[in-house]
């Protein structure tokens, strides 16, 4: 399926990977809702693109504010045939540290935020995405953003880890479940890339990382990560798995 012929519901979508991937809809000719928090982002941004764009103020984590946020879009647009997930935060910090053990509820918000969330969103877009017309035999596909963090967390990622892991852990699952729906489910694992959520990182964790990247040795781009949600996007046969893209960086 075509960017030019997508109707997507983006999460975190005013900034960072999810503004990257909204980006290159709309320059393809496709139109995109925004789900995200921050309202004066958002708004901003759909305003570049009114036809194209549409913002919704949403806590990824509200089963109520993710169902109707999906539904606004599909009536505005009259479809919703894509679902990206790149709402999250880096919930960083060791479960003992100077200041004590990790509080159950900070655990519990990276849980709710990266993981419940893109449980939401799957939810509401493949209640809308099984009543599309078929293109190809598919109605939609949802792809979420795991890490290669699922693989190779860091010391003081124990939350961050488990949320990512815990979504590559349900694409299998959920491919199989919607495979009679014509629906795809897969996930994306970004090694560094130069994000809002990057930039909360010190200095010197910066450096520590762009240096464990073979090739290219530097972070990864927005776009770069909009292209391979494009790809998957039109490949039929990419389903209930999940890619890395990480330049080969193998985090200690």
């Amino acid at each position: 399926m075509s960017f030019e012929n997508t109707v997507a519901v983006i999460s975190g979508g005013a900034s960072g990977l999810g503004l990257g991937v909204a980006k290159r809809i709309v320059d393809q000719g496709g139109k995109a809702a925004i789900l995200d928090l921050n309202a004066e982002q958002g708004e901003a941004i759909a305003a570049q693109a009114p036809e194209q764009l549409l913002f919704i103020q949403t806590d990824i984590s509200n089963e109520a504010q993710v169902d109707a946020a999906v539904d606004k879009a599909a009536e505005h647009f009259g479809k919703v045939n894509l679902a990206v997930g790149c709402a999250g935060i880096l919930g960083a910090g060791r479960v003992i540290s100077k200041k004590g053990p990790m509080p159950a509820d900070y655990f519990q918000k990276v849980v709710n935020i990266n993981l419940v969330g893109s449980f939401l969103l799957t939810r509401a877009a493949a209640r809308h995405m099984q009543n599309n017309d078929p293109v190809n035999n598919e109605r939609g596909v949802i792809i979420h953003t795991a890490s290669i963090a699922a693989f190779e967390g860091q010391l003081g990622q124990v939350a961050y880890s488990a949320t990512k892991s815990a979504i590559v852990g349900m694409m299998l699952p959920l491919a199989r479940e919607f495979a009679r729906s014509g629906i795809r489910c897969m996930a994306i694992a970004p090694g560094t890339f130069d994000t809002q959520m990057m930039a909360q990182v010190p200095d010197e964790i910066r450096q520590q990382l762009a240096a464990e990247i073979p090739f290219p040795p530097r972070f990864g781009d927005a776009d770069e990560f909009a292209s391979l949600v494009q790809h998957i996007n039109e490949n039929q046969m990419l389903n209930g798995t999940v890619i890395r893209i990480d330049g080969a960086q193998r985090m200690r």
